[in-house]
């Protein structure tokens, strides 16, 4: 990644509907250039989409938890890990998931219409007979929310 690299991922990552010609006017850069380093970045796996950010809220689910899942040991014959991560998939309030360490096997992003709705949705996450206990902890307020863009101009230096 170079500066033109960050440039180019920062006017997209603000405005993603810009076009290419506009991008490379506000860049002052030519047009192939500013395509060639889309092209390179989504190619290295920089860029991984282009896609609408949602908002769960905006969605009906104001509520966010974070789930700590700990994963009933010696069930390899289960799946284990993966079998679990196949059964969060399948849950649409389930918003991504992690292998963790620490006091937990498994992390969880959900979200919920409502407290009430949140019990609905660990219920359902705990019908998996590999996941022994859950521990959840209610989100109040995002601080800072999801991003990258930052680390992305600080790997230019």
């Amino acid at each position: 990644m170079d500066e033109i690299d960050s440039k180019v991922i920062e006017i997209f990552a603000s405005e993603p509907r810009l076009g290419v010609l506009e991008a490379s006017r506000r860049l002052g850069i030519a047009r192939g250039t500013v395509q060639a380093r889309l092209d390179k970045l989504a190619a290295a796996g920089v860029i991984t989409g282009w896609g609408p950010e949602l908002s769960p809220e905006a969605l009906g689910y104001p509520v966010t938890a974070f789930l700590t899942l700990e994963i009933r040991q010696g069930s390899a014959e289960r799946g284990g890990h993966d079998a679990v991560a196949r059964h969060l998939a399948g849950i649409p309030e389930v918003l991504e998931a992690y292998t963790i360490t620490g006091a937990g096997d498994m992390w969880a992003r959900v979200v919920a219409r409502s407290n009430a709705d949140l019990q609905r949705v660990i219920d359902l996450v705990l019908t998996e007979p590999g996941i022994d206990r859950s521990t959840t902890v209610i989100a109040l307020a995002t601080q800072i929310p999801h991003r990258v863009v930052p680390l992305a101009l600080a790997a230019t230096d």
